[in-house]
């Protein structure tokens, strides 16, 4: 396991998950219009094997789906919010005609990598530029369609997930609360407001410009440093044990010796955190401080005997 990583994660929609979502769609679709155009071609007399529309529609359904990653990429990469869809609208038309492009080019090479392997060969019987636009103009409506669905399970996925807020002091009356030591956090769900205890955080993550705080198997987004959080909580309660990692010391369990002098630190619901070398000094010397040192288990070195 790495140990820079946590060893649960929180529960979401994983990328994998959607893509076997997105191949059943793809491939049930085209086997279907497969299906419909040799229908067509027997009801106008012709015959039409089978195996040339599932070529026609699994190439096109196949390179879209090598092609979905990189666009959640970019739709992750360069959100749309109010505030921006004006200014990246023109970089999300530029994204549509790329992605269009490297779809019929690799669907073209499937097709002709496919006749080939049954002695056959595809003629697509229209010039390359008129290929290009006819496909353009079928592929920018499904490209904005998908970056459409991803944007809108982005934007549920953070109303499901929540957000945290520092409760803010009422403008006409003294705050509720010390400002410099929280003890509550807002959590905004769902269009709802709750109150979470600051005891309750049971570690802080640093995510890029903000962080995630760990509440009950949740991750709660903060629009906050890590420096800037450590600063305002308990010091007695809360402890710095990595660069991305802030720890509540009531969820800890055991402390993991490597034999690199960093360490592991296991929590009370099983989820294992990284210790640096340089932090762990001073997570032991809380504890110390704290009386918890002896009766804090600590687990062996990895790799050594017992």
């Amino acid at each position: 396991m790495d140990p820079n990583l946590p060893h649960r994660s929180s529960p979401r929609w994983r990328p994998a998950s959607r893509l076997l979502v997105w191949a059943a769609i793809l491939l049930g679709s085209a086997a279907a219009n497969a299906v419909v155009e040799v229908m067509d071609a027997q009801r106008r007399g012709e015959a039409l094997a089978l195996w040339e529309p599932m070529t026609w529609e699994l190439s096109s359904a196949g390179m879209i789906l090598l092609t979905l990653p990189l666009l959640w990429w970019g739709c992750q990469r360069w959100p749309l919010h109010a505030d921006t869809w004006r200014r990246r609208l023109p970089l999300y038309l530029a994204a549509s005609v790329a992605w269009s492009l490297l779809h019929v080019v690799g669907m073209m090479l499937l097709r002709h990598l496919a006749y080939a392997s049954v002695g056959e060969h595809y003629v697509d019987g229209s010039s390359w530029p008129t290929r290009l636009l006819y496909e353009y103009l079928k592929d920018v409506r499904a490209f904005f369609s998908f970056v459409a669905i991803e944007h809108f399970f982005s934007w549920f996925g953070r109303r499901r997930q929540g957000e945290a807020h520092l409760l803010a002091a009422p403008e006409d009356a003294p705050p509720v609360e010390p400002v410099d030591r929280p003890e509550r956090f807002l959590v905004r769900k769902l269009g709802r407001d709750f109150l979470v205890a600051t005891c309750d955080i049971e570690y802080a993550q640093a995510a890029g410009n903000y962080m995630n705080l760990r509440v009950r198997g949740h991750d709660y987004p903060l629009r906050s440093t890590l420096a800037a959080l450590e600063a305002r909580l308990d010091p007695a309660r809360f402890v710095r044990i990595h660069r991305s990692y802030l720890l509540n010391l009531a969820v800890l369990v055991s402390i993991e010796p490597l034999d690199s002098g960093e360490a592991r630190v296991h929590l009370a619901d099983g989820t294992v955190l990284p210790c640096s070398r340089r932090q762990l000094p001073g997570l032991r010397a809380a504890l110390g401080h704290g009386g918890a040192a002896d009766a804090l288990p600590s687990a062996a070195p990895a790799g050594a005997s017992t």
